[in-house]
């Protein structure tokens, strides 16, 4: 399985600085941590709901192989809303874990978006060009609001 190490310095604070090593998940336990999180409509079969953070925070947890010896990442830090970690750091470490485990940016997306967003997105695209149809659905996606950010 492939392995990817991250060397950290003290920009997001002492006790996050030192080495990590990240490796790649298998596909049962990917699947399975987006199934835990995803809640499917039983007739149609859409995604009615997803913790997309909750996939996130899991997905890392479980592709972080080592850590510094203070062992400053915990899940329930990766999940914390008021004591988890910094922004920068977790994007870092998210772009790592979905590089190595085979989460794309659709997935992503298709994770983080009810599947109704997603339908009525798409009925309400005139016709047109490709280009210009892709473009503009390029265009709403960047403006919408995602699920998965909370104010705090």
């Amino acid at each position: 399985m492939r392995r990817e190490a991250v060397e950290l310095d003290n920009r997001f604070g002492e006790q996050y600085a030192g080495h990590y090593v990240f490796q790649e998940i298998t596909w049962a336990r990917r699947s399975r941590l987006i199934q835990k999180y995803t809640k499917y409509n039983p007739i149609s079969g859409h995604v009615v709901s997803s913790d997309f953070v909750a996939i996130q925070a899991e997905t890392i947890w479980a592709s972080l192989k080592e850590q510094p010896p203070n062992k400053p990442i915990t899940l329930e830090k990766l999940l914390g809303e008021e004591n988890g970690i910094p922004i920068e750091l977790g994007e870092l470490f998210s772009n790592t874990a979905n590089k190595l485990c085979g989460i794309t940016p659709e997935e992503q997306r298709f994770l983080s978006e009810p599947s109704e967003a997603a339908n009525r997105t798409q009925h309400s695209q005139t016709s047109g060009s490709a280009k210009n149809s892709q473009s503009h659905h390029s265009n709403s996606e960047s403006n919408q609001p995602k699920q998965s950010s909370s104010s705090s």
